[in-house]
């Protein structure tokens, strides 16, 4: 082995015969005693096997009789297969798994047991060299671009508005979820790495939901409230208590493995149950989440619209000033809805493959290519870095604290629309790009 594999997970497969006098009865369950041990390559000094783990283990059998081409009662039986370990770091070159089948009443129903195939999944190595390269590029440039963004909200003479705020913390979960501790890998033993990448992974769901519900709400321009963390309160609640039950979920399967490798939460009925339930859950919640949005971005949109008729009245210099504006920044909202969609597709698509990996159910497997998933984290990375240059305060801002002119020359500001008719009457018309009340 490597360490470069990263992790390894194994399933098992029986191979059961027809037998008469050892039939396989229908809701068996199989178990047995396993040991995994370990040692290393002989130039580290220890080259002697260690003991890991041990355990004593249940696992659900389904099988489904096939009869032989030959006719009669001769056949076997075709099973699924079954979870047998999974270790979130390969540290040593040499791994030995042994399994054995107590001659227990238990194991009495699930008939004669021809064969046992074994299963080893791990990450290819040249594909973990490739990702480690990307997070070690895109890792410090998020920082870099979280620093910069930074320093220019604190050279505003004003407090940072909602958005700003959202923006800032996008960037804080971006760069955690990029900074390249994988490395670590190569050189400790850190077995609890997987359940630290899902743990960044789901942070980052997390803030970029919460981000795009703020982003959203705080351009609606017949919004009452705007600016105030407590207006989208329910949204936020409900995507925490979604990210909260990914995290239980998380720890009573990857978390537990910790202690015990041979755990999973599909062993038992009660518990492949929940998982089932979970997974059609947070699959339906998804797309209810990308619905909600899509409905919001279309207020925006019909908002948007209504104000731009007022428009080709102003000046020429005027009107190419606000209609880039309107034009960028509904580009960013189709961007939006697209990486939306993409990201809910992406996280339906894992958790399926998921369930069906541990139910093993191999004529309906979904393969999750490389290419989709570097493509998937290049896609967020792109969207946040874009977001976060684009509404950043803008360095040809005065230093005065002129209201209108200040905000005007902002590209995250308000923008303020003025209607002149002669030298009388002058009327405003505003887009709240930021949340902030509007003052004429």
């Amino acid at each position: 082995m490597s360490r470069w594999f990263q992790f390894v997970t194994s399933s098992i497969r029986l191979d059961i015969d027809y037998d008469r006098d050892h039939k396989y009865e229908k809701g068996a369950n199989l178990r047995f005693d396993a040991y995994l041990a370990y040692r290393g390559n002989k130039s580290s000094g220890s080259h002697e096997w260690h003991l890991w783990h041990e355990a004593h283990e249940d696992r659900p059998l389904n099988c489904e009789f096939t009869r032989s081409q030959t006719g009669g009662d001769d056949g076997y039986y075709s099973c699924e297969e079954i979870p047998f370990f999974e270790v979130g770091s390969v540290h040593y070159e040499e791994y030995l798994v042994n399994i054995r089948l107590p001659a227990i009443k238990a194991n009495e129903k699930i008939g004669k047991v021809a064969d046992i195939h074994f299963v080893e999944i791990h990450q290819n190595g040249g594909f973990t060299k490739v990702w480690f390269t990307i997070k070690t590029i895109v890792g410090p440039l998020s920082i870099i671009i979280l620093i910069w963004f930074a320093k220019k909200i604190k050279s505003l003479r004003r407090d940072p508005v909602l958005l700003e705020k959202a923006l800032f913390a996008l960037g804080v979960a971006t760069a955690f979820m990029n900074f390249p501790l994988e490395w670590l890998t190569l050189w400790i033993s850190i077995p609890f790495m997987l359940l630290v990448t899902d743990i960044r992974q789901g942070l980052f769901y997390g803030m970029l939901m919460s981000f795009w519900i703020i982003f959203t709400g705080e351009h609606l321009v017949d919004q009452p409230e705007r600016n105030r963390l407590k207006t989208y309160w329910k949204q936020i609640g409900a995507i925490g208590f979604g990210c909260l039950s990914l995290l239980v979920f998380d720890l009573c399967e990857r978390g537990y493995q910790l202690h015990n490798p041979f755990h999973t939460i599909w062993a038992t009925k009660v518990g492949s149950n929940l998982a089932y339930a979970f997974i059609i859950l947070a699959a339906v919640c998804a797309c209810l989440y990308f619905l909600f949005l899509c409905v919001m971005v279309f207020r925006v949109f019909w908002n948007i619209r209504g104000k731009r008729a007022a428009i080709p009245t102003m000046s020429r210099a005027r009107q190419l000033q606000y209609q880039g504006l309107i034009y960028r920044f509904e580009f960013l909202m189709v961007v939006t809805v697209l990486c939306a969609g993409l990201t809910v597709v992406f996280f339906i698509i894992s958790n399926v493959n998921e369930a069906q990996w541990k139910f093993g159910e191999e004529e309906s497997t979904v393969e999750i290519s490389s290419a989709l998933f570097t493509g998937i984290y290049g896609m967020w990375n792109v969207y946040v870095f874009s977001v976060v240059i684009l509404y950043a305060p803008s360095s040809a801002a005065p230093a005065t604290d002129v209201a209108e002119e200040h905000e005007r020359l902002e590209l995250r500001s308000r923008t303020e629309v003025r209607l002149t008719e002669g030298d009388e009457t002058e009327e405003s018309i505003i887009y709240n790009f930021t949340g902030k009340t509007a003052q004429n």
